[in-house]
């Protein structure tokens, strides 16, 4: 069964190569700055969360641009490339109706160019690093494997979504809602230690972004590496939702036909 889905996927390959670039192009389609939206918008979003929550709440962080940027990085692309992904295999359902076509491949593609997007962010991330003169070591190398975990995990959620808004539309307005909490449950803007023990403990445990993000600023702000327990906590959460997300995904594909 695996090598049979192994040998699906690279078939279609050049249809997943298609459907990224189409979704990159229409994000910046007919914008006067094109790409280069990509390390603006980061860059100015960071400007104002730093003046309205370092002059309202005196967080005593250092590097809090370099700390606000890479929680902000991390948790839009999260949010951004679910949300697309939430409508991957109903938004392409005239598509599937006409041709067989294998249905992840939609709700690959809208992860895939979200992640595609948010290393273009990088640019901004890395701007903010010089302007704060970060020290660049080499536990840096370490950050790509981050990145696969964040890309691991939101792939599973978007899997997952996509297959639940197949059959209930509602789930839109749900997880949005979800997003809310979700956002303000993530140490993006404030540091965790400022929160009480009980609230500190169930983000820590439960909240796989804060694994993502703790470990990108230990490498960046720290110049260390990131403790092992919280690389594996992360790589287990990563595989656990994709595991989740599949199972979801394939148990239900078959009926999707009859919904889209």
């Amino acid at each position: 069964m695996f090598r049979e889905q192994m040998g699906n996927f690279k078939h279609y390959m050049p249809l997943l190569e298609q459907l990224v670039i189409k979704d990159i192009k229409l994000k910046y389609r007919r914008s006067f700055l094109g790409y280069l939206w990509s390390v603006l918008n980061p860059l100015m979003i960071m400007g104002i969360m730093m003046l309205i929550f370092s002059n309202m709440f005196r967080f005593d962080i250092d590097n809090y641009p370099v700390y606000l940027i890479i929680g902000q990085t991390i948790f839009n692309f999260v949010s951004e490339s679910t949300n697309q992904a939430m409508w991957s295999i109903t938004g392409n359902a005239a598509l599937m109706k006409k041709t067989y076509v294998p249905k992840y491949i939609f709700t690959l593609s809208r992860i895939t160019s979200g992640f595609i997007n948010m290393l273009f962010a990088l640019g901004a991330m890395l701007i903010v690093f010089l302007i704060c003169r970060v020290r660049f070591t080499l536990n840096m190398l370490f950050i790509p494997a981050i990145l696969l975990q964040v890309y691991v995990f939101a792939l599973g959620l978007g899997l997952f979504l996509a297959q639940g808004t197949v059959f209930f539309r509602d789930i839109q307005y749900i997880y949005s809602a979800f997003q809310t909490a979700w956002m303000y449950a993530t140490p993006i803007f404030y540091p965790i230690d400022q929160l009480p023990f009980k609230l500190m403990w169930l983000i820590k445990h439960f909240n796989p972004l804060y694994a993502y993000i703790t470990q990108f600023r230990t490498i960046v702000l720290e110049g260390t590496f990131p403790d092992g327990r919280l690389i594996l906590y992360g790589t287990c959460m990563s595989v656990a939702m994709l595991g989740i997300g599949s199972w979801a995904f394939m148990k239900t594909q078959d009926k999707f036909i009859l919904y889209i």
